[in-house]
């Protein structure tokens, strides 16, 4: 990840990934957080196994760094089946998805992630293949067109996606099993980076786990990612301990504040508290205030801070609301929606660690 933003997005590229492989837990008792999932996983693959049968299709929704991966390959690994893993983007044709259907072993689990961005021929013909498993395929074109039958080994599909809305109905009606998968708290992230530090080998005291917990905007992604650079930081500028003291310094070296926001998200508070008093402002005139693309400080820096209670989205556009006020350092205006048009009073003045009261 490049950047001091890429710190605290869950979004994660190839390298990343790979890093992620060692970290992932093999087994749903491995599993941090998502209790009622994991239960009702737990349950559904018990009574495949008493049957002899593949689980049923299985549906994953939420944001990005919470896990779908992870419990697709935990299925696979307690079915005792293969895994085949594949994305919705990289299914252009229907073709594409025969090959990868005609080519799965009896009970194999086919993994696709961000499914709802599969191209529209190739769900369709998904459908016969989670339902009968069985795909035709069309040879020729017109009247002379023919359709063969091809038969399908039985599987499980886990489907992952960050966008649930954009599914289709039918699609979305072919999952046995659904699972939203929510935000973790900071006790919870606290017992994930406890568990990588272990696997790292790193001395990770109880109090640095949840210093860094607490800045990493529920996600275990981000929550790993945060230690790494922590980690990098006690091993160069400390005694390769990760303490309270130690955790703080590092994360302030990388512009993380005690809220889990980064330059961005700062920016575009800033922006709306010191030159728009407050707000409401408009999208474009808050991207460019903070020289920013409007699609990156929409999404990118909004779902966080909308999530966080620092900004709000109203008819007339965005504002800041007194958490964001406060968490800035300045009084919050008398004006609920913080829509004060006169710049604000700071409370004191404003710097990295303001909002650590």
């Amino acid at each position: 990840m490049g950047g001091e933003e890429g710190l605290v997005t869950a979004a994660a590229d190839a390298e990343e990934r790979a890093f992620e492989a060692g970290l992932r837990p093999r087994t749903l008792a491995e599993f941090v957080g998502q209790r009622k999932a994991r239960e009702q996983l737990s349950i559904m693959m018990a009574g495949a196994r008493g049957r002899g049968h593949p689980p049923d299709h299985v549906l994953f929704s939420g944001p990005p760094g919470l896990g779908k991966t992870s419990l697709a390959m935990i299925i696979a690994q307690e079915m005792a089946v293969p895994l085949r893993l594949t994305s919705g983007p990289a299914i252009e044709r229907a073709g594409d998805l025969v090959a990868v259907l005609t080519a799965l072993a009896p009970g194999e689990v086919l993994f696709i992630d961000e499914i709802h961005r599969i191209a529209r021929p190739a769900e369709e013909l998904l459908y016969s293949a989670m339902e009968d498993f069985r795909v035709d395929v069309v040879l020729g074109k017109g009247p002379g067109a023919t359709a063969i039958p091809l038969d399908v080994a039985p599987f499980t599909l886990v489907g992952a996606t960050t966008r649930a809305g954009l599914l289709t109905g039918p699609l979305r009606d072919r999952f046995g099993f659904t699972a939203h998968l929510d935000f973790y708290d900071t006790d919870e992230l606290t017992a994930v980076l406890t568990r990588s530090a272990r696997l790292l080998g790193l001395e990770l005291r109880p109090e640095g786990a949840v210093e860094v917990a607490g800045r990493s905007r529920g996600t275990p992604r981000i929550a790993n990612r945060l230690l790494r650079r922590v980690r990098d930081y006690a091993e160069v500028r400390a005694d390769g301990i990760i303490t309270l003291e130690v955790a703080r310094a590092a994360l302030r070296v990388y512009d993380v504040d005690p809220l889990g926001l980064d330059r961005l998200d700062r920016a575009v508070l800033t922006a709306l508290v010191k030159r728009f008093g407050g707000g409401p402002v408009g999208l474009t005139t808050l991207a460019v205030a903070v020289g920013e693309e409007p699609d990156t400080v929409e999404d990118v820096a909004e779902p966080f801070l909308l999530r966080a209670g620092l900004l709000a989205r109203t008819a007339r556009g965005r504002v800041a609301t007194p958490a964001a006020f406060t968490h800035l350092g300045y009084d919050p205006p008398a004006d609920p929606l913080g829509r004060s048009q006169t710049l604000p009073t700071p409370l004191f003045e404003p710097g990295f660690e303001a909002g650590t009261a």
